[in-house]
């Protein structure tokens, strides 16, 4: 599967772990359908640089976060409608961004 944009679709955020989801486009039985690839990761600031960083490793601390952002991810890809926008970032957060859209 080739992602078609480097940004993803759609972005589930809780603390540090972020789950984002990619829409592409794959030939099944000569007909186009859409595929989702998902990728969580966490974000962390190096200790050397000072700078962000992301990694697919995992503490504790991070799994009730990771569980919360794969529940939104699933629903997102089930209970969407095709007329929904795949734009707008849903933060579960500590209320930086539009609360309408914060789990808390």
């Amino acid at each position: 599967m080739e992602k078609e944009n480097k940004s993803p679709d759609k972005v589930f955020s809780c603390g540090t772990v972020k789950a984002a989801i990619w829409v592409g486009r794959k030939v099944i039985d000569n007909t186009v359908v859409e595929v989702h690839s998902i990728r969580i990761d966490r974000s962390y600031k190096d200790k050397d640089t000072g700078e962000w960083r992301y990694t697919t490793t995992l503490d504790t601390e991070s799994l009730p976060k990771v569980a919360v952002v794969s529940m939104e991810a699933y629903k997102y890809l089930r209970l969407r409608s095709p007329e929904q926008d795949r734009t707008d970032e849903f933060s579960v957060d500590n209320g930086r961004q539009d609360t309408s859209k914060v789990l808390r």
